[in-house]
C-alpha cells in the first residue's frame, strides 16, 4: 500500500521482541486472532460482550477487519513525520470524499471542535492562540434549532457560542413551516463565523439551500455526518451539496479503529484544523510543514493549540485510511441482502417463540438493515428496558438496541454482532420468554 509516497508494509508482524501476537508466553503466531482477543480481556478480567445495539462508542464501536490490524500493526514498528502523514492521509481522503483535503482526527466529535476552530482561527495565529476565548473576533455559530443535539458541545468546545435560529414543527408535528432563509439571515451579523448543520434522513431545511445562503454570506458551513454511513455515497453526498466541512465518524460503518474520524472539506480550513492539532514544539529555522500547510499565509508560527489533545497516532491515522479504502469498494447492496438474510432468520426463530419482529431493510433505514423486536410485558412479564436490562445480566451479556425502548421496542443492530454470536442472541431471548 502506498498513501502519496508514504509506504506502509502491510504484512502483520509476527517474530522478534515487539511481535504483536506476543501478549503472553501462550500466544504464538498460529494462535488464532479471535483466541488471543478473548485471552487478552480475560487477563484483564473484562467480559466480552455480544453486541447488538450498533456500533455504539460505549461498546467499543465496530469491529475492524484483520487488514485494518494489520495495517495498524505495520505503520507501530517506524517514525514518520505526522504533519507529513497527516498529508498522505489529506490525499486518500480527498480520493474518497471529492474534498479538497482532509486529515485524521480522533473521533466526530474531535473532527466538529477542530472544523470549529478552523473556522474562528483561519490561518491567523494570534486567534490559534487564544482560543477557546473568542472575545474580540468573530464566534458566533448559527445553527437551527432543530438541529441541536448533546454533540453540539464540541462546536462549543472550541469556543464557539451557538445561535439557534427557526423552530422543529415539521419535525414535532406542531405545524408545517420549516426554517426560512429569512430566519437564518436574521441571525447572520459581524460575529458570525459559521453554520453548523447536522446531517439526518430528513435533512430539514436542504443543506443545498444553507450552502447556498452561506456562500452568500462568505460563511463556511459545517455539517455533522457522524452516523450517516452507508452508504458510501454520503462520502461524497454533503461535499457536493456544498458543505465547507464535513465530521464523519470512522469506529463505525468504517470499521477503522474506534477513536477516529475524518474531518473533510475545504483546503484552507483542513490546513487550520491541522495546524491546531498538530505537535508545535518546533524550530522556527527547521520547521518544514508539508504543503498542505501554507507557511507563507501564516503571521507567524503557531504554538500548540486548542486541538493539541486530539492528536491521532500513526497506527490510527493508517488504520483509518486502509478501513475507509475497503469502505469505498464494498458492494453495499450484497451486504444488506446477507445481513437482511441472517435477520431473517432471527426472526424465525424469535416469532416461533412469540415474539413480533418486523424486519427493517436498508432502503428504510438509509443505513443497514435492523430487526424491530416487539415486548408483550403480558408474556415476559417485563417491559423493553426489562428485557434488555436482563439480556445484560445475563453470560455473556447481551446488548440490543434501545432507541425504541420507550415504544416496547428492542432493536437488533447486525453492525457490530459477529455472525457466530447469532444463536446465542435468539436462545437467550426465547429462554427469557419461555422462563
Amino acid at each position: 500500500m502506498n498513501l502519496d509516497g508514504v509506504a506502509l508494509r502491510l504484512n502483520p508482524i509476527r517474530r522478534g521482541p515487539f511481535a504483536a501476537t506476543q501478549i503472553h508466553a501462550k500466544t504464538s503466531a498460529a494462535y488464532p486472532r479471535e483466541r488471543r482477543t478473548m485471552d487478552i480481556y480475560g487477563r484483564l478480567g473484562v467480559r466480552r460482550r455480544i453486541n447488538a445495539a450498533g456500533t455504539l462508542t460505549r461498546l467499543g464501536g465496530s469491529l475492524m477487519p484483520p487488514e485494518v490490524l494489520d495495517a495498524m500493526r505495520a505503520a507501530a514498528g517506524a517514525s514518520v513525520d505526522m504533519a507529513e502523514l497527516q498529508a498522505a492521509a489529506s490525499a486518500a481522503i480527498a480520493r474518497a470524499t471529492g474534498a479538497e483535503a482532509g486529515i485524521v482526527t480522533t473521533g466526530a466529535a474531535a473532527a466538529l471542535t477542530l472544523g470549529t476552530a478552523a473556522c474562528l482561527a483561519g490561518f491567523n495565529v494570534h486567534r490559534m492562540e487564544r482560543l477557546p476565548d473568542t472575545s474580540g473576533m468573530p464566534g458566533q455559530i448559527v445553527i437551527c434549532r432543530g438541529h441541536r443535539t448533546g454533540y453540539d458541545h464540541a462546536i462549543r468546545a472550541a469556543g464557539a457560542k451557538l445561535v439557534e435560529i427557526g423552530f422543529a414543527d415539521r419535525v414535532t408535528g406542531a405545524g408545517v413551516r420549516g426554517v426560512e432563509d429569512w430566519e437564518i439571515e436574521a441571525a447572520i451579523g459581524p460575529e458570525t463565523a459559521a453554520i453548523a448543520y447536522t446531517a439526518t434522513k430528513l435533512n430539514e431545511p436542504p443543506l443545498e439551500r444553507v450552502a447556498k445562503l452561506a456562500q452568500r454570506y462568505g460563511l463556511p458551513v459545517i455539517v455533522d455526518a457522524a452516523a450517516q454511513l452507508p452508504p458510501a455515497a454520503n462520502l461524497r453526498r454533503f461535499i457536493d451539496a456544498g458543505a465547507s466541512l464535513v465530521a464523519f465518524s470512522g469506529g463505525k460503518a468504517i470499521r477503522g479503529p474506534q477513536s477516529t474520524g475524518i474531518l473533510c472539506g475545504r483546503r484552507d480550513l483542513i490546513a487550520s484544523a491541522l495546524l491546531q492539532m498538530l505537535d508545535m514544539d518546533v524550530a522556527p529555522e527547521t520547521w518544514s510543514p508539508p504543503p498542505l500547510i501554507p507557511r507563507e499565509k501564516l503571521n507567524g508560527i503557531p504554538h500548540h493549540g486548542v486541538g493539541r489533545g486530539f492528536k491521532a497516532g500513526k497506527e490510527e491515522i493508517v488504520g483509518l485510511i486502509v478501513a475507509l479504502e475497503r469502505f469505498v469498494g464494498i458492494d453495499w447492496e450484497a451486504e444488506a441482502r446477507a445481513l437482511e438474510g441472517r435477520l431473517q432468520r432471527m426472526a424465525q426463530r424469535l416469532g416461533g417463540a412469540g415474539f413480533a419482529t418486523r424486519l427493517v431493510p436498508a432502503a428504510e433505514t438509509g443505513r443497514q438493515p435492523w430487526l424491530e423486536v416487539t415486548i408483550d410485558v403480558a408474556r415476559t412479564g417485563l417491559d423493553a428496558l426489562g428485557v434488555s436490562g436482563a439480556l445484560q445480566a445475563g453470560e455473556p451479556p447481551i446488548h440490543l438496541s434501545e432507541r425504541r425502548a420507550a415504544e416496547g421496542v428492542l432493536v437488533i443492530d447486525p453492525a457490530a454482532l459477529s455472525a457466530g454470536d447469532d444463536a446465542t442472541l435468539v436462545e437467550r431471548m426465547v429462554a427469557l420468554a419461555r422462563s
